[in-house]
């Protein structure tokens, strides 16, 4: 095994051990992929993640869409002109950039179910 040259991964004043860690801290977890995935083909309202994601807590998708947008990989923008309160969500520029990565998750999930299911 070759090994490598340790060096610093620091991203929004966290610092990460290497950069699989940094990748994992930033959209690890149970939903944070998921909301991500849901965010590939645009605009979403808050309502609308969550009929796409029934099993999720409101605090829960809250919570992580909050961490999601501190970390600038979602941006929240709030409508106020006329009631009731509009909010949408996007991905950011940075956001953007992780959509191969969560693409290829989806595919490989995808595999799995058509090659290892115990329901072949």
């Amino acid at each position: 095994m070759v090994e490598k040259e340790q060096k610093r991964h620091i991203f929004n004043g966290k610092e990460y051990p290497c950069c699989t860690s940094l990748t994992m801290g930033v959209i690890g977890g149970k939903w944070k992929t998921v909301i991500l995935f849901h965010l590939i083909d645009g605009k979403l309202r808050y309502n609308e993640l969550r009929k796409a994601m029934p099993t999720v807590t409101e605090r829960t998708l809250s919570l992580q869409l909050k961490k999601l947008e501190e970390d600038g990989i979602v941006h929240r923008k709030v409508y106020t002109k006329k009631a009731p309160l509009k909010v949408e969500y996007t991905l950011t520029k940075l956001g953007e950039s992780l959509i191969p990565l969560i693409q290829s998750i989806a595919n490989w999930g995808d595999f799995i179910v058509a090659n290892y299911s115990e329901e072949k």
